[in-house]
């Protein structure tokens, strides 16, 4: 029997998803989205012209899209599709039905103006305020490890590919009065890279981490494109507070590149690495099982990346895009690692 329509189906709707465990109701009650109003205004400051046009969308309402974008991995096109058609979406956002979406033009500005003003790792060091001052990072160590971000493959030549590794672009991309070129050079990647690990080829960039060792949590980062060694970032993600840091083999005699100050105050535990005709001993073996049980905690952040936020692969192409959508995908990590451990924690006290 068909019902009819009532005045309380979508709070009923609403009601029932949120049962079945909504995790965006989850981070909007203990996320202060307001923290992050002061940075976003800072992007956006330009001289007052006068009243005229259309209102613009709220800020805060923005970068939550982009949040659901990360959280999800989706397309600019599929946000405002999913942003219409879900209603958790729409109560994350604290849009009612009738209320007007930002379309996908208006996300992509959005979205890119910030990565222009390079305004990720502010909103990154404003949330981790936050979680320092909650007291959710512990402080008693931290590991380090990378992770490829796959960006859209380019379908260059041999010959376009050696030049833009030389920091050139090729001499038949510069003619400006062919439409054709100049369309197909807008879509090409100059500073993503192709490498291989082991049997596995990426192109794209590179995503260096630094987690605190009790919590999971993202302490700091930084970003290359994916030929860079990971241990190449290893001096400028430690400073002498770390206490402790644990790494993989990949990071062996990095180590003594620091200085003296650092050294000392610093425990460096890193697993040894096996060479040519120079296997692990049985000792060496088990140091390494040993140390890998905490250092291996970080590749837990990597795997919630890849499962639970739908991959890590970009759509866009260039450095400065590449930083801010890696640096929100951190956020969003941070975030989500934020509402797992104080929920934790109210379940032990209650």
């Amino acid at each position: 029997m068909k019902k009819e329509r009532g005045f309380f189906d979508e709070e009923f709707k609403l009601e029932k998803i949120s049962k079945l465990g909504d995790q965006l109701e989850k981070l909007n009650k203990v996320i202060d989205w307001e923290q992050f109003r002061s940075i976003l205004d800072e992007a956006f400051e330009k001289e007052n012209k006068g009243p005229g046009g259309r209102p613009s969308f709220d800020k805060i309402l923005m970068f939550k899209i982009l949040i659901l974008q990360r959280l999800y991995n989706l397309s600019d096109e599929q946000i405002e599709f999913q942003i219409n058609d879900r209603l958790s979406f729409q109560r994350f956002l604290g849009l009612l039905l009738c209320d007007t979406v930002p379309d996908a033009t208006t996300v992509w500005l959005f979205r890119d103006m910030l990565a222009q003003k390079k305004i990720a790792e502010k909103l990154f060091a404003r949330f981790n305020k936050t979680l320092e001052e909650a007291g959710l990072i512990k402080n008693d160590g931290v590991m380090v490890d990378a992770t490829f971000v796959d960006a859209p493959k380019q379908r260059n030549s041999h010959d376009e590919n050696q030049t833009i590794k030389e920091g050139k672009i090729p001499e038949e991309w510069k003619d400006k009065s062919n439409k054709k070129i100049v369309h197909k050079v807008s879509q090409k990647d100059t500073d993503a890279r192709w490498t291989k690990k082991r049997d596995e080829t990426h192109y794209g960039y590179k995503n260096h981490v630094k987690a605190d060792v009790g919590s999971k949590l993202i302490k700091d980062y930084t970003v290359t494109d994916a030929s860079v060694h990971d241990s190449t970032e290893f001096s400028g993600l430690i400073n002498e507070d770390d206490n402790i840091v644990y790494a993989d083999a990949g990071y062996v005699g990095k180590e003594d590149e620091f200085s003296d100050k650092v050294k000392e105050k610093v425990e460096f535990v890193i697993c040894e690495k096996g060479y040519r005709n120079h296997p692990l001993t049985d000792l060496q073996k088990l140091a390494n099982k040993i140390k890998s049980s905490k250092r291996c905690r970080i590749e837990h952040i990597f795997g919630f990346m890849t499962n639970s936020m739908h991959g890590l692969f970009l759509r866009c192409i260039g450095k400065v895009r590449a930083d801010f959508n890696i640096g929100l995908t951190n956020l969003v990590y941070n975030m989500c690692r934020m509402e797992t451990l104080q929920r934790c924690c109210r379940k032990i006290f209650l």
